[in-house]
């Protein structure tokens, strides 16, 4: 049962990266509402998996949060060295231009290493979906449902900012669906991997919140501020609200 449902979340991934690609005339809306998933799946789904998960304290701070505070700083100094590689190397500066997300409006001055490492680190967060989902039907049916409904949903946000991600970076079209693709088969592989072993629930949790900084420090240092860099408009302010409220849908229809 928790491989069928594993790629039902296959096809949604492969429904979020699709709709990404196909509304390249409205980039900053895709941002927008790409910013506001990451948000939403950060502050109301992993955060709180990996507190209940990960959460003994160290030095009087659970683990989990220093976990997510070394995600966002480790993603910002991978960021920063790659960037200063790239200018090192004669990369121009600069905002715009290029090949970026939508295949004619990109962003030279980023190292397209970075949207590559982000999107393994979303396959391998689509891979913990799909053992939390086996691990859930081993646990019961009840269960296993709610984390099914969870996992399934979720994963068309997941399909939409693996290939956003891609391509925000400047990174070319047939390596953004590659990493898409990996990301939709990730939840079957790790939903089926639970037939011979089942991960230990601190270790998941202390990933998930590692990730969780990670993820934040792309939505709030880059993913935002370049939806609103050329579009400051309300319509682009409002996907980002819409994605948080559509993440909270779900985790409220889940729980």
């Amino acid at each position: 049962m928790a491989v069928i449902v594993a790629l039902g979340a296959f096809l949604m991934t492969l429904a979020g990266g699709w709709t990404a690609q196909r509304v390249t005339d409205r980039r900053h809306l895709v941002l927008g509402l790409a910013g506001g998933l990451m948000l939403g799946v950060v502050g109301l789904d992993l955060l709180p998996e990996s507190l209940e998960a990960a959460g003994r304290p160290v030095f009087g701070v659970p683990l989990a949060l220093l976990l997510f505070v070394g995600g966002f700083l480790v993603a910002h100094v991978v960021e920063r060295l790659l960037a200063v590689r790239q200018a090192a190397h004669g990369a121009p500066g600069g905002r715009n231009g290029g090949d970026g997300a939508d295949g004619g409006e990109g962003v030279v001055g980023r190292a397209p290493q970075v949207g590559m490492t982000a999107a393994a680190a979303m396959v391998g967060h689509s891979l913990a979906d799909g053992v939390a989902l086996g691990a859930a039907f081993q646990v019961g049916g009840g269960m296993g449902t709610a984390v099914a409904l969870a996992v399934v949903t979720h994963d068309f946000a997941d399909g939409f900012n693996t290939y956003t991600l891609t391509r925000l970076y400047g990174n070319a079209r047939k390596r953004a669906l590659l990493m898409l693709f990996a990301d939709a088969a990730a939840p079957v592989v790790g939903a089926a991997s639970t037939v011979l072993f089942t991960l230990p629930e601190e270790p998941l949790g202390a990933y998930l919140s590692f990730f969780a900084g990670g993820l934040l420090y792309l939505a709030a240092a880059e993913i935002l501020p370049e939806a609103h860099h050329r579009h400051p408009a309300l319509s682009t302010l409002m996907c980002t609200v819409g994605g948080v409220a559509g993440i909270w849908l779900v985790v409220g229809l889940a729980g």
